[in-house]
């Protein structure tokens, strides 16, 4: 498939009311009103053609950008490609989820999480706790460093209501992580939670709300899920 024949499904998928719902969250145009069910049903059309894929993440439309989240294959991801990408990716649906999640798949999944919690811009650094909550959920514990994620669990104990907006939420959505897919460190992401309690963040004019991590790890515990890794972490 080509970009433009791309476009042309992307535009006939759309809907006002999903666009509507969109903007409200922080999307931008340009851009179709493309439910997320329906980008993942294109997946099987557009293959894992790289280059398209990253032809479609050029094109600025939010709608084509996720899709080629969707379609490209993290492995071949060169770092340069990354850093650009979470540039570009100014709301948190491509920030939080396009690119950390390919991000966390990648070569780079350490080292970029680590270099985007620190970064200036918020949505970078959210991306940032959100890369290493995805790849913490897609690796053995074996090869997690676990001194580096009980000081980051401290990090958030102190620093997370003073934080910026979005990076509030993904660093409420690292201590949730932990909780669940560490057990040798369930006990302690439990008790940063109960520390933090209801973390505030502004998601303007919509119907979504913060996670209360406590009960969203506890819920994970009561169906015995502690523990149980995820084979992939885009979606």
């Amino acid at each position: 498939m080509t970009v433009e024949e791309v476009m042309q499904k992307l535009e006939a998928l759309g809907t006002e009311q999903t666009k509507k719902t969109f903007l409200r969250h922080g999307a931008k145009e340009p851009l179709f009103g493309v439910k997320v069910g329906d980008l993942k049903k294109l997946v099987k059309e557009v293959k894992r053609d790289q280059s398209l894929a990253i032809a479609l993440y050029e094109t600025g439309n939010s709608d084509a950008m996720y899709l080629a989240g969707l379609t490209v294959d993290p492995k071949t991801m060169t770092k340069e490609r990354l850093n650009n990408w979470v540039k570009k990716a100014y709301w948190y649906m491509l920030s939080e989820y396009t690119v950390a999640s390919m991000a966390a798949e990648s070569e780079y999944a350490i080292e970029l999480a680590r270099e985007w919690i620190d970064a200036e811009e918020e949505m970078i650094a959210a991306c940032g706790w959100n890369t290493y909550s995805n790849y913490v959920s897609i690796t053995d514990d074996e090869k997690l460093d676990l001194a580096e994620i009980k000081h980051l669990l401290s990090r958030v104990k102190e620093t997370i209501h003073k934080e910026r907006n979005r990076v509030r939420y993904t660093m409420n959505q690292f201590v949730i992580s932990i909780g669940a897919y560490v057990p040798a460190l369930h006990d302690e992401a439990l008790e940063v939670a109960k520390a933090i309690g209801k973390v505030q963040v502004d998601v303007g004019q919509t119907a979504c709300k913060v996670p209360l991590a406590t009960e969203y790890i506890q819920k994970i515990e009561d169906r015995g899920k502690i523990g149980q890794k995820r084979k992939t972490c885009i979606c």
